[in-house]
């Protein structure tokens, strides 16, 4: 009997043992707020979620997926989620049915509204860390509009050296958000002067300016007019008539369309496919990155059709050829629009059309479009 208790003991201990590495080799995320233990991720990138609600009836964790949370004694809600992909995810508390943001997270605009997020790392992927390389810098701009007649905020991204080389002209890259989100995003979810920092840095990107805009610009008395022409006239006024006017006004940059590029992610791919392609006499490179554009979230109509899109983008891809110095388009291999993608591109270089490809692991996400930034910072202006 003693011989029994004793190894009850011992399995006891290591019990112990074995859950405090577990607990161990969890760590807080990075997006968390200073001093927020939880969310934590864990080896296998599962999270666990902690949140004290004593009152509520029940909490759920909205991470792309609904996770019931159970309460303890102490009126602390926890759950442990599926292992997750690598990459920045919004999420949500669900208290009682009501979505709220996690007062343990860091909260950043997206979705179309402030929300919670967390950063799951990636294994060997250190392109958007800061590291010991000369830092360029991210600076707040208000300009005034034209023709929205308001002021409306900019961000802007000039390299390393910028204030010292005063003689120096430099490129330009506008990079456009997606829907829902705005010009915060790719100056803090998508880590654009960190990537920047580091490519060029590494002699892989030309040092040039990084201008991130509102692309939530609606004709007056309008909404959204989707992904036509038509639909991004009121962006195409703003960009070329107030946005370029203002930055080659305010910054020593290379005024002239082979020194002028255009990107944007979901959205603002659309818009950079419109604005880029229709306006040579402004942009000489265009990066379409994840757009609903070529298909995957229309549920109607007879699908993409380059040429009445862009007249003469097929029928005259020689033209578009001379025009373009890099016309780039991508896409994550889990998104929904992959496929359609792929598709778009296959019959653009058909008709004889120039375009650089090319896919990253992922959904619809930060991830895959901040792999996409790096691998066109990569390859413009060279």
């Amino acid at each position: 009997m003693k011989h029994f208790l004793l190894i009850l003991i011992i399995i006891a201990q290591a019990s112990l043992f074995c859950l405090g590495q577990e607990n161990t080799e969890s760590t807080p995320a990075t997006s968390n707020v200073a001093g927020a233990e939880y969310p934590k991720i864990q080896t296998d990138l599962s999270v666990i979620f902690r949140v004290k609600a004593p009152d509520a009836k029940k909490v759920q964790i909205d991470l792309g997926k609904l996770y019931d949370m159970t309460k303890d004694d102490q009126g602390v809600w926890s759950v442990t989620t599926d292992p997750q992909v690598p990459g920045f995810h919004y999420y949500s508390l669900v208290i009682d049915g009501i979505k709220v943001a996690d007062p343990a997270s860091e909260s950043f605009y997206g979705m179309g509204r402030m929300a919670s997020a967390i950063e799951i790392p990636e294994k060997g992927a250190d392109f958007y860390t800061i590291k010991d390389v000369p830092h360029g810098a991210l600076s707040s701009k208000y300009y005034y509009s034209e023709y929205t007649k308001s002021w409306r905020r900019l961000f802007v991204y000039t390299p390393p050296g910028y204030d010292k080389n005063i003689s120096e002209k430099y490129p330009v890259v506008y990079i456009q958000h997606g829907g829902g989100e705005d010009e915060t995003g790719w100056a803090v979810q998508g880590k654009t002067d960190i990537i920047l920092d580091n490519l060029i840095a590494e002699g892989k990107a030309r040092p040039l300016i990084v201008v991130i805009a509102n692309g939530n610009v609606t004709a007056p008395g309008g909404g959204f007019g989707g992904y036509s022409s038509k639909g991004m006239a009121p962006f195409k006024e703003e960009m070329t008539k107030n946005i370029v006017p203002f930055i080659d006004a305010n910054y020593r940059s290379l005024a002239d369309a082979d020194n002028r590029a255009i990107c944007g992610l979901s959205m603002g791919g659309g818009q950079s496919f419109y604005v880029g392609l229709e306006s040579p006499e402004f942009f000489g490179s265009v990066g379409v990155f994840s757009t609903g554009l070529f298909g995957g979230i229309r549920t109607s109509g007879s699908g993409f059709d380059a040429e009445k899109e862009i007249p003469g983008l097929l029928s005259e891809s020689d033209k578009f050829n001379k025009n373009l110095d890099l016309f780039y388009i991508s896409c994550g291999e889990q998104d929904m629009r992959i496929e359609h993608t792929k598709k778009a591109v296959k019959t653009m270089r058909e008709n004889g059309l120039e375009v650089e490809f090319n896919s990253f692991p992922g959904d619809h996400e930060w991830q895959v479009w901040r792999k996409s930034l790096h691998d066109f910072a990569s390859r413009v202006f060279q």
